[in-house]
């Protein structure tokens, strides 16, 4: 019996391929970067097909690295970058405009008209979202307003619109498969959370046909089949959003656990079980996942600019060759010598929720070096997450206890131990940080009978390192003053188009 669960983590900057076998070890992996454009300031786009061909060629290297072929595979599970927007002719498979990243801004006076008619209260009771660029929606609208035939090719059927895992699940079954799952569709902005269906007074006040939209499933079960690896149809059987997988792969299972993702932006999602728990302090309320036994919530607080500002630093700046270079660049000052970056490069999420913010570096004085800059900007990783665990406590009325915490930015034990003491809570660092990719496949593989329940995945999750508080909750909440006083100064940079 075929036993390797192939997952693939589309992200925002690149592609990810584990294989992972029924103990839950990672026999095999591969990573290719994509293209990132900024045809303007504050907007973000991706190449939907190079985005394709380089999930397809790193989902062979991945096989080679593990030496196992599609005979071996029991399942492919997918996660992806939320939000970012493809919209493809039905019949020709090509995308009608480069797909719209999630950081891109360009729909801000679409969500400013939305407002002005009234509509964002009704939004946010139906979504559990803000009426945001952010979100799936307004980029579609975007679309329809300013591509050239394209409403009334909606209008007609010819176009199908996507979030990245449907796009690739059409890519992988040949075109003859649009689908997507809770986690994804909660993120569009058109999703009803409390009934778990495309809300037809919403596609009614934002004019976008249903027959754009792809079938809703669950996230863990068959989308349908793929022979892009050669030899045997492989099934397609585990689908969520890039920070709902990674809290199923942080086994965040029980109401009340927590996880933050430290990726290109930053994810605090709290599992809040079968129960819509709507924010009142700028958070999100999304949908987590569906095992086929009805859908699970969490709450959110989506930071747009984390790991990115690492990369600003390697490839704007040019000040570091490697992103491994900030954690000992950092390291080696004792404090941010008093400056604060604030990194509103595409405005601020929650729980400011500002998409005219910049970005902003303060308390700059003759001393400040490079490495002071590095500091700010591991700093701001926790600063932000801290805006949103107060936030979460204010909607919960509970603090957290504990937070565990992923991806590639928490290898640096300074961000980890800061983050400790901004939080006055143990971090955990998981021993595989890549638990995105294996949220994919642990969904894919409950599927296809890899694992027998959530309980049995979960029994495998282990720590590799824990940070506890160290720093006074005095000093802590001085540097987090200093904080909210350069966010405040970021805010509304620049004027409304």
């Amino acid at each position: 019996m075929p036993e390797i669960v192939l997952a693939v983590d589309a992200g925002t900057t690149g592609i990810t391929v584990l294989c992972v076998d029924p103990s839950t070890d990672v026999v095999g992996r591969a990573y290719s970067e994509f293209a990132q454009h900024y045809p303007r300031p504050g907007w973000v786009e991706h190449d939907a097909l190079e985005i394709w061909d380089t999930t397809r060629a790193v989902m062979g290297r991945a096989l080679v690295d593990a030496g196992a072929s599609a005979a071996d595979v029991a399942g492919i599970g997918i996660t992806n970058q939320r939000e970012t927007t493809v919209v493809w002719d039905r019949a020709t498979g090509r995308p009608i405009a480069p797909a719209i990243v999630w950081q891109c801004r360009r729909s801000a006076a679409i969500c400013e008209r939305l407002r002005a008619e009234g509509f964002e209260s009704e939004l946010r009771q139906r979504t559990g979202l803000v009426c945001d660029p952010y979100f799936s929606a307004t980029k579609i609208m975007w679309y329809l307003e300013n591509i050239g035939g394209a409403r009334d090719r909606a209008e007609a059927g010819d176009l199908a619109f996507g979030t990245i895992d449907s796009w690739l699940i059409w890519n992988l079954c040949g075109g003859e498969v649009h689908v997507t799952e809770p986690s994804n569709a909660s993120r569009t902005m058109f999703y009803n959370l409390d009934a778990g269906t495309w809300d037809p007074w919403i596609l009614d006040k934002l004019g976008v046909p249903e027959d754009l939209l792809p079938e809703i499933k669950p996230s863990s079960g068959r989308f349908g089949t793929t022979s892009v690896l050669g030899g045997r149809s492989v099934p397609v059987s585990g689908v969520a959003g890039d920070q709902q997988a990674a809290l199923f792969g942080q086994a965040c299972f029980e109401v009340g656990m927590a996880k933050n993702t430290y990726g290109t932006g930053s994810f605090l999602l709290m599992n809040t079980g079968r129960k819509v728990h709507r924010s009142e302090h700028g958070l999100l309320s999304t949908a987590a996942w569906d095992l086929g036994e009805g859908v699970r919530y969490a709450l959110e607080g989506a930071i747009f600019v984390t790991g990115a500002a690492v990369q600003w630093m390697r490839d704007g700046l040019e000040i570091i060759d490697e992103a491994a270079e900030t954690g000992p660049l950092a390291s080696s000052v004792p404090d941010n010598g008093g400056t604060y970056l604030v990194p509103a490069f595409v405005g601020l999420g929650a729980p400011h929720w500002d998409p005219y913010a910049r970005g902003a570096y303060v308390g700059i004085t003759r001393g400040t070096t490079k490495a002071h800059l590095a500091r700010a900007v591991v700093e701001a990783m926790a600063y932000q997450t801290r805006d949103v665990a107060d936030a979460m406590t204010q909607d919960s009325g509970a603090p957290l206890k504990e937070l565990r915490v992923d991806g590639g930015a928490s290898v640096m034990d300074l961000l980890c131990q800061f983050q400790a003491d901004q939080l006055g809570v143990q971090v955990c660092r998981p021993a595989l940080l890549e638990t995105t990719a294996l949220g994919a496949a642990y969904l894919a593989g409950l599927a296809e009978g890899v694992w027998s329940s959530p309980k049995e995945v979960g029994a495998e999750w282990r720590a590799d390192a824990t940070f506890e508080p160290a720093m006074s909750r005095d000093e802590a909440d001085s540097l987090y003053d200093g904080w909210l006083k350069a966010v405040e100064r970021s805010k509304g940079w620049i004027d409304p188009d």
